[in-house]
């Protein structure tokens, strides 16, 4: 049955339901071998760990606005190059841009991703609410077949911010037409859809595969789950 308190769910894209690290990883060892990086780096692991130093540091500065999306995505896979005294930007263009086509035609979703929604479409009005760019983010969910379920798509590129900011929170309530003690929100990320939520009075689920770490959490969560198909526990 149904939870009545909850009628609007609000999920994370990336690692909540489409399984983005798994499918970034195959596809950067993809494009390492398609432009031979080997020659640049001691192995992939190598590539691999330079670039995603560089990644986290960057989508920080992107979320507080001193980097734009361009800048961005140039300096990230530009950044590796860089670090073994490679200064082609052209090939680092070229890998940036195959990457970003081939990304969103993988298909891996978190484990029960599927079966959950097809559970919980048909008690609950579904959303997106993700911090992922527009033009991946649609491509992502018709890949893996589960952009039917979702009534709408929320993106910073709507209003200019990004998750925790409590706008963007706002922004998505009143464009879907949810009230805040309606609504949960499904992440996996602890500071952007946990806290973030949190901060404008929205119930949350933190979804964290795997087992505990023992690290104490700044708050207790509303939920807290490892795998999703703990959802039909509450929901």
């Amino acid at each position: 049955m149904a939870n009545t308190r909850y009628r609007n769910l609000f999920f994370d894209l990336d690692d909540t339901l489409w399984a983005f690290s798994e499918n970034a990883l195959d596809t950067f060892r993809e494009m390492y071998d398609k432009y031979g990086y080997g020659r640049y780096f001691d192995s992939f692991d190598h590539f691999y760990s330079l670039y995603r130093q560089r990644n986290a540091q960057l989508w920080e500065e992107y979320g507080q606005g001193r980097v734009t999306k361009t800048e961005l995505n140039r300096q990230r896979f530009l950044y590796p190059l860089l670090q073994v005294g490679v200064e082609d930007a052209a090939l680092a263009a070229r890998f940036a841009a195959d990457f970003l086509a081939v990304i969103p035609t993988k298909r891996k979703l978190m484990p029960h991703a599927r079966e959950v929604l097809d559970y919980l479409a048909g008690h609950y009005r579904l959303y997106i609410l993700s911090n992922g760019f527009r033009e991946l983010q649609h491509r992502k969910m018709c890949a893996a077949g589960i952009d039917g379920y979702f009534r709408q798509v929320v993106l910073p590129e709507d209003i200019g911010v990004l998750k925790p900011w409590p706008e963007l929170f706002h922004f998505a309530l009143s464009a879907t037409q949810s009230q805040l003690n309606e609504s949960l929100m499904i992440g996996d990320d602890w500071d952007k859809d946990i806290a973030g939520a949190q901060g404008v009075g929205m119930h949350q689920v933190y979804y964290h595969p795997g087992s505990d770490t023992g690290t104490p959490l700044p708050f207790r969560p509303t939920y807290r789950i490892h795998d999703l198909s703990e959802l039909t526990d509450f929901l």
